[in-house]
């Protein structure tokens, strides 16, 4: 029987609890430090087929990392399912024994080794996550924006449809007050626009924008002045955004490339309505999918499997229990919605499916509904294209097997 050496992983430190066969061997608290490490390794080098179990914590990092370097079997625990398999036990908060906790909790309970990403799909799922920080700042920084521009020049907001493109960020820069427009003659302003702004403007894009600032200028009504701190408030911004924009441009090229070196990358782009950055953000957030035995394993890691409570003759309406991935949930949402939106571009059988549910009679299913049944069956398709390493296909009677099923 192989030992059981548990962490109870905090800020800087872990304890220790070393158990073999259900009797405690030792117990010690280390930093996470080289010497620290040493320690730890000391004590795995002295036990008998160690498996070394933590929960996954922002602080775990180090001690994953550690299992990793010296090719050491571990679990890495999720937290909820740890504390839902342990409610039986003494509930005695302590650090030591929460490391006690674990070592017992294990014992008992069958839990399946961590299998740790390749460097590859470790980098994706590192790339990915910082792109939505990236995305997380920009949203925010843009609601800054919106607020200091109601001050100084609102009427901005008229001349774009995208208004969250680099071009309309540029021209924010240039001209983040009314009176900034009017000391220019309408050559001079076409001339400006032209110069200054990232995107390549023709002579009679240049022109029509300066007339369209020029108009807006002139029935503007600002709050502050044009020597006030809101106009350097919405410069600031406007260059905080331009950054973030490239930033995330470059990240996005950086996943696509890293995504394009394995294969999986080809069946996911042949699926209509994903495209190169959706796989490579799917492949970033669900890892090597072909390690799942089955679709609802792939469907809980999503978190799109069906939460359910009936208790007598009551019960509650059937939910998604949204307690995996939520990014993945999200890039599937967006991926079903682009598949309904490019129909027309090709047949799918994910889009065949939606309009079946939508038009199911007696009780045609909500939108929301449908969508989530339609991640169920496209993360079912993805499955199966990856682990028999087929592209995506169209067939009018695969599709109404689809439906039925």
């Amino acid at each position: 029987m192989a030992d059981i050496i548990a962490l109870d992983v905090s800020m800087g430190k872990s304890n220790v609890a070393w158990y073999h066969q259900k009797n405690c061997r030792g117990e010690f608290v280390f930093r996470h430090t080289q010497s620290g490490f040493n320690q730890l390794l000391s004590t795995v080098q002295a036990a008998d087929h160690p498996i070394i179990f933590f929960e996954a914590r922002i602080y775990s990092s180090p001690v994953e990392h550690f299992c990793i370097s010296h090719q050491l079997k571990y679990c890495r625990l999720n937290p909820l399912e740890l504390h839902l398999k342990s409610e039986n036990l003494r509930r005695v908060k302590t650090d030591r024994q929460d490391a006690r906790k674990i070592a017992l909790t294990v014992q008992g309970n069958l839990f399946r080794l961590t299998v740790p990403k390749s460097p590859r799909f470790a980098r994706l799922h590192e790339l990915s996550r910082f792109y939505n920080q990236l995305n997380n700042d920009w949203d925010h920084r843009l609601v800054q924006l919106h607020i200091a521009l109601e001050q100084t020049f609102p009427e901005l907001k008229q001349l774009f449809k995208n208004k969250t493109s680099k071009l309309a960020l540029n021209i924010v820069e240039l001209f983040p007050h009314p009176d900034f427009v009017k000391l220019l003659s309408r050559t001079k302003l076409k001339n400006r626009l032209i110069k200054s702004t990232d995107k390549k403007l023709s002579n009679m894009k240049g022109f029509k924008y300066a007339d369209q600032l020029l108009k807006l200028a002139q029935d503007a009504y600002p709050a502050a002045s044009q020597d006030s701190v809101q106009v350097d408030e919405v410069r600031y911004y406007c260059r905080l955004l331009i950054e973030l924009t490239k930033q995330k441009e470059k990240i996005v090229k950086q996943m696509i490339t890293t995504a394009q070196e394995d294969e999986t990358f080809q069946y996911y782009v042949s699926f209509l309505g994903i495209g190169p950055q959706t796989a490579a953000q799917l492949m970033a957030e669900l890892g090597d999918i072909s390690r799942f035995d089955n679709a609802n394993q792939l469907n809980a890691y999503v978190g799109i499997d069906i939460q359910r409570y009936q208790s007598g003759q009551g019960g509650h309406q059937d939910h998604i229990n949204k307690r995996g991935n939520p990014i993945a949930r999200k890039l599937l949402y967006f991926a079903i919605g682009n598949m309904i939106r490019q129909q027309h571009a090709a047949p799918n059988h994910i889009v065949d499916y939606y309009y079946h549910l939508k038009q199911k009679r007696p009780y045609p299913k909500l939108n929301k509904v449908a969508m989530v049944a339609c991640m169920n069956k496209t993360l079912k398709c993805l499955l199966s294209m990856i682990k028999h390493h087929t592209k995506y296909r169209y067939r009018y009677t695969d599709s109404r097997s689809l439906v039925k099923n």
